[in-house]
């Protein structure tokens, strides 16, 4: 038998933005930190990390967000204001596997 390691898998959300996308932040920032703050409240524990890459890279997701369950991170994207108001043009989930240790 095979010692495997004892992976938790975790779902990362990552955020591309739009051509415009990093000039509506300023604007949009406050309906998605409010919603961010919800989402936590009504979902308490299933959102680990949130936030932004400090530097930007063409072609590469400008934010990744965290969660316990792929169905937590696609409901977040799915009406998230960053989403919604077309901050973000587009968005998947990545299941990644992290050592308890």
């Amino acid at each position: 038998m095979t010692d495997q390691p004892p992976w938790i898998e975790r779902f990362v959300l990552l955020y591309f933005s739009g051509p415009d996308g990093r000039a509506k932040v300023p604007e949009i920032f406050p309906a998605h930190h409010a919603y961010t703050q919800e989402f936590q409240a009504r979902r308490p524990g299933e959102l680990l990390l949130t936030g932004p890459f400090a530097e930007p890279v063409e072609g590469q997701p400008g934010a990744m967000n965290v969660f316990t369950t792929r169905q937590a991170a696609e409901e977040f994207a799915a009406s998230d204001p960053f989403v919604t108001r077309e901050v973000v043009a587009s968005w998947t989930v990545r299941t990644w596997l992290t050592s308890p240790e």
